[in-house]
């Protein structure tokens, strides 16, 4: 399946608040809300924090910046940094968000879907993590798809691959093959954790598998975002599977 969005049409407010970003990525919600980082070509992360057990956590998405317009792999983790994000993005690349893409039910993922699409971007997710979200009475794309995708959105080619289950039993990745990009939100773990993180939903005898399928699909990246912590090293997957035989 490809999908090219029409035009959107939506009022963007005129303030811009790009962040600076310094000192270690715990600890500082308080003092820094917004990082946005460059990753490589049209590839940005965008970076928000919120409270997890008490504690100030940093949380990895990621857009792309196309000829249509722009693309968001998930949402703003803290609530208040959604317009100061939309504002950023088109003060930095003068132009709108066209699609918001949820990777799991979580929200972290999807806290604020209704949000974004009532600015006129399309929001999608999968139908199990739609189905997921709908059972909890939590926020919902709007279109969703059931198979592994193929999105068209100007110049940039994405798929969405789900291989199943592991931090959830819905997550799914997206990859970019022709720039060698991985997003793995948090089925893929940062090379700087020492742990799995939050279990709670997790389906463990199955992630490892489901790493290997990945491994196997997206060969050789270059990049690979996790949902959390820092992405300087492209080793995620094999680092989450040592994480799982540690379990």
């Amino acid at each position: 399946m490809e999908w090219i969005p029409e035009n959107i049409k939506r009022t963007i407010l005129a303030w811009c608040a790009l962040c600076v970003f310094s000192g270690s990525v715990f600890g500082q919600a308080d003092s820094v809300k917004l990082k946005i980082s460059h990753l490589t070509g049209d590839f940005y992360v965008y970076t928000t924090w919120n409270k997890y057990r008490g504690i100030a956590v940093p949380a990895n998405s990621m857009y792309v910046v196309t000829e249509a317009g722009v693309v968001m792999i998930d949402i703003p983790w803290d609530p208040a940094q959604r317009t100061p994000l939309l504002d950023s993005i088109q003060a930095r690349h003068q132009k709108k968000v066209v699609l918001c893409l949820s990777t799991h039910f979580h929200d972290d993922r999807t806290g604020g879907l209704n949000w974004f699409r009532e600015q006129g971007i399309a929001t999608w997710s999968s139908k199990e993590t739609l189905d997921s979200c709908r059972a909890r009475g939590e926020q919902q794309a709007e279109f969703y798809f059931e198979k592994d995708t193929l999105f068209q959105i100007g110049q940039h080619r994405f798929k969405t691959i789900y291989p199943g289950g592991g931090h959830t039993k819905d997550n799914i990745v997206v990859w970019f093959e022709q720039e060698k990009v991985l997003y793995g939100g948090c089925f893929v773990k940062s090379t700087e954790s020492e742990g799995l993180g939050n279990i709670a939903d997790a389906v463990l005898d199955e992630w490892g598998i489901s790493i290997r399928r990945v491994m196997k699909v997206c060969r050789k990246p270059k990049y690979v975002i996790p949902g959390h912590g820092g992405w300087a090293s492209n080793k995620g997957l094999k680092h989450t599977l040592r994480l799982l035989r540690e379990q």
